[in-house]
């Protein structure tokens, strides 16, 4: 009787919980409360404070922040590459975990760690917002606002002792606050040598982690431990300043560094020709490396002279001897108007002997096309003596994508003094009354460059580079740089306009060896220049 009793018993408990669950599915689906209102919608002004601080964070930064932009375009970019950036990811994350894991399971008696899936999800991250910085270096500094709300499948299966234990981690959440620095920029495909990644504040991460089937996170006090241990963890490797770097290319490769030299004695030219109809020319000579498109020399002019002596230096900066040639061009000055071309010629480096002076003296031409008959009539000859010097090892600059890294001073320099350089970058929100072709001059201990002439812009970029072989360091001097704005057409009236000027004191470049500013100008409404000074010694 005890056993047919434990029978019906348990018989009845099974009808009774299954007529139960029955009853109670269709009472809960066809009673549903009659009472049940709509929501209330109401506008943001009318609601109270406690709401509104609840509902703050869910607000995109680009609308209570004015410096953040909206970038729609990036999220749905993101969205449709999403499953071939899971992919790459999730590979290259097998590729940099497999040698770290075979370093480490020795220490711990573990026979193999190995991922059994790993996917990302079909939920790809959103950006609310995005700022970006403009500074007066190479770079490019982002600051994205980072919300994903994703559904990853990562399982890990440790072996260990003939047994084998899983670990999933599902429901991740990451809300983070990284800057991203793209530097330095190069002129080259992809136009940055490498990827600067930190975090502005410790990441919010959720996850939930199963093992061996079963939801470790629901143990008391284990959820909370997790969370601090990894955003301390996180914090403590890429809170800024400290961050990841992910090199893209190697910038010394992408951007040829000087390896000497060329020393360029403007000695004399005869027998020019004469271009003006009264009077004899005002002949000046202008030196430039082919493949560097800044940089150029000029001598000074020699007034109606059509056999004239310079005996002037200039020290060029060499970057490929084997590709880059010497072009020697000879200018008519004109005070107004277009300056007449007298005559060139060029000269391969590759023909120089390094550490050999050598005196060349060489036929003007039209042109360098061997074939143009025009060639053939004479315009005169110019003799120029030349000497290339190559760095040593140890001088050449080895430290290219650090922005405060300088090189070295050329060999013979004079000892004591040094190398300053001057590197004209940009001006910004110069204006003339009469016209804005802007271009910078710089005075220094007497002499005077110019960069090239930029027509009608505001807002003029140069890069260009000029250098000043000192006997001393210039601890005492100033260095005037002002933005002219010449006439584009033959203006009578308004030949120059001065669009501002600023005067530089040198002694904080000697002692910091480079400075990057931008320079309030004088006598502008809101110009301004970018000019980066350098003291470069042996």
């Amino acid at each position: 009787m005890g056993i047919l009793s434990s029978i019906l018993g348990f018989c009845g408990f099974g009808i009774g919980t299954s007529i139960g669950i029955v009853i109670g599915y269709y009472m809960f689906i066809y009673f549903q409360p009659t009472d049940v209102k709509d929501p209330v919608l109401r506008p943001l002004i009318e609601q109270d404070s406690k709401t509104l601080q609840r509902l703050l964070p869910e607000i995109p930064q680009w609308v209570k922040n004015p410096d953040y932009d909206r970038v729609d375009w990036l999220n749905k970019l993101i969205e449709n590459m999403w499953p071939y950036i899971n992919t790459a990811i999730c590979k290259t994350a097998r590729t940099i975990a497999k040698p770290i894991i075979a370093e480490q399971i020795p220490k711990y008696k573990i026979d193999s760690v190995e991922f059994e899936t790993l996917t990302l999800g079909s939920l790809p991250p959103n950006f609310p917002g995005m700022k970006v910085y403009v500074t007066d270096e190479k770079e490019l500094i982002m600051e994205p606002v980072l919300k994903w709300a994703g559904n990853p499948d990562i399982t890990i299966a440790v072996k260990a002792f003939g047994l084998k234990a899983t670990v999933q981690v599902v429901d991740l959440q990451v809300f983070a606050a990284p800057r991203i620095t793209l530097k330095p920029l190069l002129p080259v495909f992809p136009c940055f040598a490498n990827i600067y990644v930190s975090l502005l504040e410790k990441p919010h991460v959720d996850f939930g982690l199963k093992l061996l089937g079963a939801d470790a996170m629901s143990i008391p006090g284990l959820y909370k431990f997790v969370q601090e241990l990894i955003k301390d963890q996180v914090a403590n490797m890429y809170l800024w300043p400290k961050c990841l770097v992910v090199p893209i290319m190697d910038p010394s490769k992408a951007m040829k560094r000087p390896v000497g030299i060329l020393t360029v004695k403007v000695l004399k030219a005869t027998k020019l020709k004469k271009k003006d109809l009264l009077g004899a020319s005002d002949p000046y000579v202008k030196l430039k490396l082919t493949e560097d498109t800044h940089h150029s020399n000029k001598t000074t002019v020699k007034h109606k002279n059509l056999n004239p002596e310079w005996n002037e230096e200039f020290n060029i900066t060499v970057k490929d001897p084997e590709s880059q040639a010497l072009e020697v061009v000879v200018y008519d000055w004109e005070q107004v108007g277009k300056h007449d071309k007298m005559g060139m010629n060029v000269i391969p480096l590759k023909e120089l002997t390094p550490d050999e002076p050598k005196v060349l003296t060489l036929d003007l031409l039209k042109n360098m096309d061997p074939n143009d008959v025009q060639n053939e009539k004479p315009r005169g000859q110019i003799v120029v003596e030349l000497v290339y010097k190559p760095f040593k090892e140890d001088e050449i600059p080895k430290d290219i994508d650090d922005p405060n890294a300088v090189a070295k001073a050329p060999e013979g320099t004079p000892a004591g003094g040094g190398l300053f350089v001057v590197i004209v970058h940009e001006a910004q929100d110069v204006e003339g009354k009469h016209h804005t072709n802007p271009y910078a001059r710089l005075l220094f201990k007497g002499e005077e460059k110019r960069t090239k002439q930029v027509k009608k812009s505001r807002d003029p970029r140069w890069e260009e580079e000029f250098q000043f072989v000192l006997e001393e360091a210039p601890t005492n001097e100033r260095l005037h740089v002002e933005v002219v704005s010449s006439s584009s057409r033959m203006g009578l009236l308004h030949p120059k306009e001065n669009l501002g000027y600023v005067v530089i004191n040198l002694a904080d470049v000697v002692n910091n060896k480079r400075i990057n500013e931008k320079y309030h100008l004088i006598d502008s409404k809101n110009g301004r220049i970018q000019v980066e000074l350098q003291w470069r010694t042996s």
